[in-house]
């Protein structure tokens, strides 16, 4: 990775989730308003930068809140020669080129078997992907995984290039937000 172009610098405390599933190690920061403003979107977004001077590239979530969080795994907290708890700096820039995201085995399956979606699929852009991935994955039973799977072949398939029934930043359905932390 080459130096960045810094868009915001600030200082955060680390933070530990209340419930961090099966993988405790990681660790998170909520952006504050004026870091996350200037990013070009209020969806997810890539970035790099760096955390203590260690530089990465994340994609940051949405917080619900016109904001955005930063998952920090073990790797990278001890890389930072950082903990939880402790206060670090970040600076933060949009990457140039948004990457193209890992799309899920099973949607590629149904893209497969779907030759007008996949057609579609392909004339999207990066954004819209991304868009797209992330509400078929932010489902959270996979009997609503799988119908948004199906509605999004359907709507690929008559021309939708951008999922219709999505706020990617959870601001107006709440569907996203930072984790709850832990107290310590």
């Amino acid at each position: 990775m080459t130096t960045i172009d810094v868009k915001s610098r600030f200082e955060a405390k680390l933070l530990r989730p209340a419930t961090p599933g099966n993988d405790t190690s990681w660790a998170f920061v909520v952006l504050p308003r004026v870091a996350s403003e200037p990013l070009p979107r209020r969806g997810r977004t890539t970035v790099e930068g760096t955390i203590n001077g260690h530089p990465f590239q994340a994609t940051l979530e949405p917080d619900g809140q016109l904001s955005h969080w930063l998952r920090i795994s073990s790797e990278l907290l001890e890389a930072a020669g950082a903990a939880v708890g402790e206060i670090v700096t970040i600076e933060l820039a949009p990457v140039k080129k948004e990457p193209e995201p890992d799309i899920p085995a099973d949607f590629e399956e149904a893209l497969a078997a779907a030759p007008e979606a996949r057609k579609v699929w392909n004339a999207t852009t990066t954004i819209a992907r991304v868009d797209w991935i992330h509400w078929m994955t932010s489902a959270k039973q996979l009997k609503t995984r799988a119908k948004r799977m199906g509605d999004a072949c359907d709507m690929l398939a008559s021309g939708k290039k951008q999922v219709c029934c999505f706020d990617p930043s959870g601001f107006y359905s709440k569907a996203f937000r930072a984790p709850e932390s832990e107290d310590f």
